[in-house]
Order: C-alpha cells, then sequence, then structure tokens
C-alpha cells in the first residue's frame, strides 16, 4: 500500500504541469483507490496530495460522505407544456381556426397601419412613452426595432402559427418585456396584459370597417380572442421567471461548461437568492428561465403519492421530479454538492456555483 500511496503521489505531481481537466480526473481516479480498494487510508492522505491544486479541483474530488442524487421540484412547466395544455383548455378547435381564416385577408391590408398605430399610441401616452425614453419624441433606431418585433408577431399569428417555436419565441418575448433584452428595459406587466386587449380591440375595429358579415365577426373574435390569451400567458411565464430570475438581497454568480453555453448564449450570469437558500434555489431559478437547457442536463423521475380525498377516497397524486443525467455536476465553491450536506447548500454572498458536463 505504500508503494501504492508513493506512486499516486508522484502521478499527481508529475501531471500537475498538464490542464486542470486531467489532473482533477487523476485526482478522482487516486480517490477511488485509496478510499473504496483501501479504505482504511484516511481521506486527509489525498488532501495533502491535493492542497496546493486550484480549490476547483482539490475540494470537488475529496468528498466527505457517499454522493448523493440532488433532486429538484416544483420546476415551472416548459413553454412547450404551456402552449399545448391551454390551448386545449381553450378548445380552439376547427370550427375556430375556419372563422378566423375568413378574416385574415382584412386584418393583412391593415397590418402596416395597425403596426404604426399601436407605437403611436404608446408614444402618445405619457407612462409608456416615459419607459420607453420616447417623452421626448421615440427614437428612430428603437422605434424600427420594435416595429421589427411586432411585424413578426403580426405575421405569425395571421399564418396561425401554434408551432412550439412560436411558444418559446413568445416566452422569450416576456423576459425582453421584463428588462432581460439588449436595452434592459423593464415595462410593468399591465402594459403587456393592456396591449393585448388594445389589439382585440384593434381586431375587432378593423373588421367592422372592412364590413365583414356580423355572425363571422363574431365567430373570428372568439377565436383571435382565444389566440391572444395563449400568447399572453406565454408571455407572462416568460416575464415571470425573468423577474424571478433577479430576484433576492444578494447575487451568486454561475457559470456553465460545455454545450451549455451555446444553448443559453453566455457562460457565466448572476441569479438573485436570499442569504442562506439553498442551491436548489438558484438551480430552480435557473432552469426555470432556461426551459430549454433541462434536457441536457436533467432527467424526469415520477413519483406517486399516495392519500385520502376530504371524503375518504383513496386518492393518487404523481409529481415530475429532476434528477441530473449521469455525469452532470453542480459545484458550489468549487466542491460538488452531492459530496455535501443540505445544510451545506445554503448559499452565501460571495459564493459561486459551476455546472459542469461529463467528463469536465
Amino acid at each position: 500500500m505504500e508503494k501504492l500511496y508513493t506512486g499516486v503521489v508522484r502521478l499527481v505531481l508529475h501531471w500537475r504541469k498538464f490542464p486542470s481537466l486531467r489532473y482533477r480526473k487523476l485526482i478522482r481516479v487516486a480517490y477511488h483507490i485509496i478510499n473504496k480498494k483501501y479504505s482504511d487510508y484516511p481521506e486527509r492522505w489525498l488532501f495533502m496530495v491535493t492542497k496546493d491544486l486550484t480549490w476547483q479541483v482539490a475540494t470537488s474530488v475529496a468528498p466527505e460522505g457517499q454522493a448523493q442524487i440532488w433532486e429538484l421540484r416544483g420546476l415551472d412547466p416548459s413553454p412547450e407544456e404551456t402552449w399545448d395544455h391551454l390551448r386545449a383548455f381553450l378548445h380552439l378547435d376547427e370550427d375556430d381556426l375556419q372563422a378566423m381564416l375568413g378574416t385574415i385577408e382584412p386584418l393583412f391590408q391593415r397590418g402596416y397601419d395597425l403596426i404604426v398605430e399601436n407605437y403611436a399610441y404608446l408614444e402618445a401616452f405619457p407612462e409608456t412613452a416615459a419607459l420607453l425614453g420616447w417623452s421626448g419624441g421615440a427614437d428612430p433606431q428603437h422605434l424600427a426595432e420594435r416595429r421589427r418585433f411586432f411585424a413578426v408577431w403580426l405575421a405569425r399569428t395571421l399564418g396561425l402559427d401554434f408551432s412550439h417555436d412560436f411558444a418559446r419565441y413568445l416566452f422569450r418575448a416576456g423576459q425582453v418585456h421584463a428588462g432581460h433584452g439588449r436595452r434592459r428595459l423593464h415595462i410593468p406587466s399591465l402594459y403587456v396584459v393592456g396591449s393585448i386587449a388594445l389589439m382585440t380591440a384593434a381586431f375587432a375595429r378593423i373588421l367592422e370597417q372592412a364590413e365583414v358579415r356580423t355572425d363571422v365577426q363574431l365567430r373570428a373574435l372568439a377565436g383571435w380572442n382565444k389566440v391572444f390569451i395563449l400568447h399572453l400567458q406565454m408571455m407572462l411565464q416568460g416575464y415571470r421567471s425573468a423577474l424571478a430570475l433577479t430576484e433576492g438581497e444578494e447575487k451568486v454568480k454561475v457559470t456553465v461548461y460545455g454545450r451549455l453555453r451555446s444553448l443559453i448564449g453566455c457562460d457565466t450570469l448572476e441569479i438573485g437568492f436570499y442569504s442562506g437558500q439553498s442551491v436548489l434555489e438558484v438551480l430552480r431559478k435557473f432552469f426555470n428561465y432556461y426551459p430549454h437547457a433541462r434536457s441536457e442536463t436533467l432527467e424526469i423521475v415520477w413519483e406517486s403519492q399516495h392519500h385520502d380525498d376530504a371524503r375518504g377516497n383513496p386518492w393518487m397524486e404523481v409529481e415530475r421530479i429532476y434528477r441530473p443525467r449521469a455525469g452532470w455536476r453542480v459545484l458550489r465553491n468549487g466542491r460538488d454538492i452531492a459530496f455535501m450536506t443540505e445544510d451545506q447548500w445554503r448559499l452565501e454572498g460571495a459564493d459561486q456555483v459551476a455546472i459542469f458536463p461529463p467528463g469536465r
């Protein structure tokens, strides 16, 4: 055993000249050799070997106990799930779609006027003008950006786009309205809701002016109203995820690696938290804000719970739980949370969190 241990020490010291990825893997192997096959040798020996290595490596490979699988419960539904569920609930059926199809031509013909009038109204209304920075008149470049967004939304809406891609587009639009766009303009939610109501009124006005038959108008507007409610819900879900991401007295820096960087479009971000909250709360905010990152990182486990209802009848509820996929690790200050107790998951102001894919 002495020869084995001496060999491990020499090997670690020799490989220190290589990138951290390689000696992190090597030290993990050394730990398993000592801890699993020769458990009588204390873990502090491995600490002696790695004490002068970077904290990202040393503390993540010297666990205090057996690994535990952390879980996330209560994540919001994905935009696609909300989209499908609400569309089914609204009963947007073939009759609705046929009635709406009969009104697309007059609405399309007035599309340009609809866009121009919408932003002229926002510029004229004092509160929205102030929010947009247009109190002294609209900035031409900013106005053009917003008109382009509206034009895309209107084209996809009139094209009866019910794809999941459109659901994700609206979810992201909600985040942008919460101040998470390039211009960092936060539009209060009452104006987001109010804008949908104004659009319903605008559609009704256009159809009336086009002298569309009253019965056709009524059936079509019933369908368009369902569509607008569907769009509004998607935007509000994205809006709430953006507000939750920054909520808290302190900020924790979260760094992601591997494919996650391309999926979310950045390497690092800051997530708000209240002192003493668990690192799982930060992960919950992260995956609610970036729901498209779940399939890469997490797997779903279904858990059933049996109980009696108010009348004493047996009842079963099924809960969806998210667990990390094989090889994915979350580190708090460089230490894998799978080898920490739940009390050690509580965050403090200077903490950092990292999300590593397999093999890193």
